[in-house]
């Protein structure tokens, strides 16, 4: 798809524009115990030693570390959201969370963020109990809120719940960045092709580009 340029009041933008001081917010999708840490997910085991699991613990932590310290140094919003119901028993699941057996009870150990990642206070932790944040969370909200126009995705599952929340993200008028090396999905032909499938919503990137992107907003 080629480069097209739109005039939004005085400023002109593009997918790639360059991040805005005070309108860059960063989003990591589900990284909780229960999807990162090998054999908790009940739903999909994956041990230590698959794609998925290494991926995960060599590469995809790794970049949304860096990206997460230079998010924090540069001032910009930092989200995540996790999948966890708001009572014990789940009620309030999806339907489809309910038919797909998936269930992370409120205050569960596995369903924290993992410690690499951890939020730290002022922080906003949204609890989603669909595969949308923009569907079962008030991220829209909150984001409008905050000032935020650019808003960069990483996290897990790449197909799934980061597909979700990028496609929703730019019908809702965001900018969104997708950073290619810190997200993952359970093979690499799944991860490719969901890239390629939502490209058109979306600047899609590494993890070096971005971190050189928010360190240059320190000196905005």
């Amino acid at each position: 798809m080629s480069a097209v340029t739109v005039k939004v009041g005085d400023d002109m933008l593009r997918r790639e524009s360059d991040y805005e001081r005070g309108r860059t917010s960063v989003l990591f999708v589900d990284m909780q115990r229960i999807w990162c840490e090998p054999n908790l997910d009940p739903t999909h085991p994956q041990d230590a030693d698959s794609y998925y699991h290494k991926r995960l613990r060599q590469t995809v932590i790794p970049n949304q570390v860096r990206i997460l310290e230079a998010a924090r140094a540069a001032g910009c919003e930092v989200l995540h959201t996790i999948i966890e119901s708001l009572t014990l028993d789940g009620r309030d699941r999806s339907l489809d969370h309910k038919l797909s057996d998936m269930h992370v009870p409120k205050g569960s150990p596995e369903g924290q963020v993992i410690p690499e990642l951890a939020p730290i206070d002022n922080e906003i932790v949204l609890p989603k109990t669909s595969s949308g944040v923009f569907n079962s969370t008030n991220i829209d909200y909150i984001l409008r809120n905050l000032n935020t126009r650019y808003l960069i995705i990483a996290g897990v599952i790449t197909d799934q719940c980061v597909d979700m929340a990028v496609r929703d993200a730019a019908d809702r008028g965001y900018l969104v960045t997708v950073v290619n090396d810190a997200c993952a999905t359970y093979s690499p032909e799944r991860h490719e092709g969901a890239l390629r499938a939502y490209s058109g919503y979306c600047w899609t990137t590494d993890t070096d580009t971005v971190v050189s992107r928010i360190q240059g907003l320190r000196q905005a």
